[in-house]
């Protein structure tokens, strides 16, 4: 390795401590940096986009191509020209390593990088603009020039009629929706396979009673934090009706289910400790893990052989361990493996934090979740969820043993300096596990519909992976192929979700379907001669020999 290679090793491993914020002797030069790291696909586009600014090169990573600091380095490295000058390895400083790189840069004379400035459809590596090329900022000195440039490309992608976030709904939304369509100018009514709703209970007109009658009591809001004067009796009953449901001891109500993760997570672990996540958990759990400053670190998805060999391999590290993960995966629909999980916890001497977002409502047989999908209720140390999916309400809580839930009373700084939830919220979410338990055919009716559409989508050829749950994909992988699919599908009357980047790795982009126990035999039926239609439209290849 020549001076100024190791300049760029150097500046790489700047890049990537500014980014992960590890101390400069946990960055070793063969460390993995999704294994060891926890640099996920998000972290890894803002040092890739970074370093490409310092140095101008053209270099496009995605997950799993450079494992090591060692192997991303070599990647920028092979890019630089074979004169460029040799100099002393710059200083330790990251402010200093830009400096140098910068300079080295200009010495290099590398042609400028293109940029998605321009109204183009193709990135900095020569293939299509994704979200990802707008993460970072690199040496800017204005951090809204990506602001800018993402305008660009947003108005070009709304132009074509990709760009559908953010639609407004007018009224209740069930099966079906009334949503003002930008592109057409006009309201049209959809067959609605984007929401949450799983058990309908968020129009039910016994829980649209208990927030009217609440919010009467109680007022509109509660002006203040839990620990303050934000508590009332309604916060404190809903408490315990989530304790009863998943079998624990105590349950805390945030304000979201992404706060009850930035909270949990952040007040639990910290410097000195590791926490080990699935690669596609939510992205509220990363954050948390981020927040709280200890090693982070993430296994392949739901490989347990992966997890095991990780914590045999840091078995030694001082500190507690946390393993998190989702019981049900947002983007993909499958379930956590979560009996062997807990094997490996117990054996490694280490928590378990599952979070319900998804699985709260839909698994098991009374819809309590993971745990009793799998007959392990009260085995998990803490459980996260949501209230705003098959609870029909909002906000967030956690479940654990009584101690536990204590602690984070006073030391989840998203529930301790946050106002909660209304109590007129939490009085129609009272309603909602009430009538959840007196009424077992919703869940009933709800995997039926599962099952049906997932068995059709299947044999008609389409990709729905390992899904076994309200969410059902349809993967896709090109990005634009994923559009243009969705736009084709809105064109129909069918409203679902296109997840690109950051919801998934680029390259892995899927229609989301959300089943709802509300939705008709009709409506599913429809839904599948409008996908079908779609993927002949756009040509997308379905599995022959089930198509057949």
């Amino acid at each position: 390795m020549n001076a100024a290679h190791h300049d760029i090793a150097a500046t790489v491993r700047a890049v990537v401590q500014k980014h992960s914020q590890y101390a400069d002797e946990a960055l070793q030069d063969h460390a993995l940096l999704q294994e060891d790291l926890g640099i996920d696909s998000i972290m890894l586009a803002g040092i890739v986009s970074e370093l490409n600014s310092l140095l101008q090169t053209r270099v496009s990573v995605s997950p799993g191509d450079s494992d090591t600091l060692v192997s991303l380095s070599a990647r920028f490295a092979a890019q630089l020209p074979a004169q460029a000058p040799v100099q002393q390895p710059p200083s330790a400083d990251p402010a200093a390593l830009a400096r140098a790189a910068v300079a080295a840069a200009a010495a290099f004379s590398a042609p400028a990088l293109a940029t998605a400035d321009s109204s183009s459809s193709t990135g900095s590596t020569g293939s299509k603009t994704t979200m990802r090329d707008f993460v970072g900022n690199g040496t800017d000195p204005d951090i809204f020039t990506k602001t800018r440039r993402f305008q660009r490309f947003q108005r070009e992608r709304a132009e074509q009629g990709h760009f559908w976030y953010g639609m407004a709904s007018r009224g209740r939304s069930s099966n079906r929706a009334r949503i003002f369509d930008r592109h057409e100018g006009r309201e049209r009514e959809f067959l609605l396979f984007a929401s949450n709703n799983y058990l309908g209970l968020a129009n039910d007109e016994r829980v649209l009673d208990a927030i009217q009658q609440a919010s009467r009591e109680y007022g509109a809001t509660n002006t203040g934090s839990r620990l303050i004067a934000g508590t009332t009796e309604v916060h404190q009953v809903l408490e315990r009706k989530l304790a009863q449901l998943k079998g624990r001891e105590d349950c805390l109500v945030f304000p979201s289910g992404y706060s009850a993760n930035l909270g949990t997570i952040a007040a639990l672990v910290g410097p000195g400790d590791q926490v080990i996540g699935d690669v596609y958990n939510h992205m509220s759990i990363q954050d948390g893990c981020k927040l709280s400053g200890a090693t982070r670190r993430l296994y392949p998805h739901n490989d347990m052989q992966a997890l095991e060999d990780m914590l045999a391999r840091h078995e030694d590290q001082s500190g507690g361990r946390l393993i998190v993960a989702d019981g049900v995966f947002s983007m993909h629909g499958d379930i956590v493996h979560l009996p062997e999980l807990l094997k490996l916890a117990q054996r490694y001497q280490a928590r378990v934090l599952i979070d319900e977002a998804h699985s709260t409502g839909v698994l098991g047989t009374t819809g309590s979740g993971t745990t009793e999908h799998f007959q392990l209720k009260g085995r998990v140390d803490l459980e996260v969820g949501t209230m705003s999916k098959a609870l029909g309400g909002q906000g967030g809580f956690v479940v654990g043993d009584a101690e536990v839930i204590d602690y984070l009373r006073y030391y989840a700084n998203s529930y301790v300096f946050a106002a909660t939830i209304p109590a007129p919220v939490a009085a129609g979410l009272n309603a909602s596990l009430d009538i959840m338990a007196a009424e077992p055919e919703r869940l009933a009716r709800l995997w039926s519909n599962i099952d049906y559409l997932k068995a059709s989508l299947d044999r008609l050829g389409f990709d729905t992976e390992q899904s076994n749950s309200a969410i059902i994909p349809v993967r896709i992988g090109d990005e634009t192929l994923a559009m243009n699919m969705g736009r084709s599908l809105r064109r129909r009357g069918l409203y679902c979700q296109t997840v690109v980047f950051p919801g998934v790795a680029v390259g892995d982009a899927r229609l989301r379907i959300s089943v709802l126990e509300s939705h008709t035999r009709q409506d599913l039926d429809q839904a599948l001669d409008m996908l079908l239609a779609a993927a002949q439209e756009n040509r997308l290849p379905l599995h022959e020999a089930l198509a057949a």
